[in-house]
């Protein structure tokens, strides 16, 4: 078996120039590399011609500090190696670089606020698989698309100009930074300059989403009837069609600003608005009445308008389900988790934002009132569903994913629905960290990173 992680000591600048490089014999012999001769050492989007010296019984590489630093490193590391004999390149990688919404270099405990206990997390999980990672916000893009800014670790946070990677995982979280001509730009450079791979490169919006499920056979079935409201007339036909519809924002996240319409009696209505607070109930005598009120809202907010459910709850607290479903180191897509949400009291929107709570599947199931179908057979389902829409969306959306989380929902006869997908699943500090290990979700990032960057 070829040895494909090796230990990277940065040496003084005294000992070795950038140009050469010491490797342990037997790297060498195992990936028939070429002594004395010129080769060029690949690092992301760096390259550097460099002369490969090659050391008896050292099982391990040393690199000059200059070139060290350089390369973003500060101290000694371990990285997996390959020599490509055909183009005469030794690289070590994979480099990723996880384009985050902000930073504030004067916190430099939590430079990045509520994720930096991810970024850490991402960062110990790199140094086990032979990996690089580092941070970067669009305010670090400069107009070369060879290098960025970036925030690496060692013993702490520091700044430091690092080559473009291999891999770049898009964790930004709003619409106008990502759409900023600058990180379009960055992004198209290194895709066709340095054949840089990039995922979750957009939002997902909800009807995009819809429209493009529906066009699959095996998807269909999970899809509440959804329109984007566009008029009277398709609230009047959805609220005909169903005893309750639900309004949510197209770029909503969190559960801000739905709206649940109910028919009352005498051909009134109720519209039900998630707050902080709780739900908050306002009575209409008509529905155009209703639609009279929520059609200034409409100048500025799109809103689609989907089928109501009559969901599983538990003591009358809806209960629905997240998945988070990756691609592994084959590119193969696999759900890493499901957990259920059960709403906060006072709330009709599951989100831990509003109170609501975390469980296991089974224990969600257990404790509510579907009684048709068991736990076990809920989770297989959820699992199958979630799988099934990860595949949908990589066959019928044009855009580059790696990760999604996908919200479900069972209905009391047993059956699941798509409630919307979210390509940025967040990754807040609230998160759970099982005593300080790394997550199954972090740890399969890394593996599909190295799979795009053929490591």
């Amino acid at each position: 078996m070829l040895k494909s992680k090796v230990a990277v000591q940065v040496v003084s600048s005294g000992i070795l120039q950038d140009d050469v490089i010491m490797l342990g014999e037997a790297y060498l012999k195992q990936w028939k590399i070429p002594q004395g001769q010129p080769l060029t050492l690949k690092f992301g989007a760096l390259r550097q011609p460099v002369k490969v010296v090659p050391v008896e019984k050292f099982d391990g590489m040393r690199i000059g500090q200059s070139l060290a630093r350089r390369m973003g490193l500060y101290a000694s590391t371990t990285l997996r190696i390959q020599y490509r004999s055909e183009t005469s390149i030794l690289a070590l990688g994979p480099l990723i670089g996880v384009l985050i919404s902000r930073d504030d270099p004067g916190m430099k405990e939590r430079p990045f606020g509520s994720i930096t206990m991810f970024c850490k997390e991402l960062v110990d999980a790199c140094a086990v698989q032979g990996a690089h990672v580092y941070f970067f916000t669009p305010d670090h893009i400069t107009g070369n698309s060879n290098t960025v800014e970036g925030w690496v670790y060692s013993g702490g946070w520091r700044k430091t100009a690092v080559p473009a990677p291999d891999v770049v995982n898009n964790r930004l979280t709003s619409r106008k930074l990502e759409n900023k001509p600058s990180v379009q730009h960055f992004i198209k450079e290194v895709k066709s300059r340095h054949n840089t791979a990039v995922f979750n490169e957009k939002f997902l919006d909800k009807p995009e989403v819809f429209e493009a499920l529906v066009k699959d056979s095996a998807v269909v079935k999970y899809l509440p009837e959804s329109h984007v409201l566009r008029n009277f007339t398709m609230l009047k036909s959805m609220c005909s069609k169903y005893p309750s519809v639900f309004l949510k924002p197209v770029r909503g996240s969190l559960g801000k600003g739905i709206i649940r319409i109910s028919r009352a009696e005498n051909e009134s209505f109720h519209a039900f608005y998630t707050t902080d607070g709780g739900t908050r109930r306002q009575n209409f005598s008509s529905l155009l009445k209703l639609f009279s009120s929520i059609s200034g809202k409409m100048k500025t907010v799109r809103y689609q308008i989907q089928q109501g459910l009559y969901l599983i709850d538990n003591g009358g607290r809806p209960v629905d389900f997240r998945a988070l479903v990756q691609k592994n180191e084959a590119g193969i897509w696999k759900v890493t988790s499901i957990v259920a949400r059960t709403a906060g009291s006072h709330h009709f929107v599951s989100n831990l934002a509003r109170g609501g709570t975390l469980s296991t599947v089974r224990e969600a199931v257990a404790k509510s009132n579907l009684t048709s179908v068991t736990g076990t057979e809920t989770a297989n389902r959820l699992n199958r569903a979630a799988l099934e829409i990860a595949k949908g969306i990589d066959t019928h959306i044009p855009a580059h994913f790696g990760e999604l989380g996908i919200d479900l929902a069972v209905d009391t006869g047993g059956r699941v629905w798509l409630l919307e997908v979210n390509s940025k699943p967040s990754k807040n500090d609230n998160t759970p960290l099982q005593d300080q290990k790394i997550r199954p979700s972090v740890r399969n990032m890394i593996r599909y990173s190295r799979h795009l960057a053929e490591f």
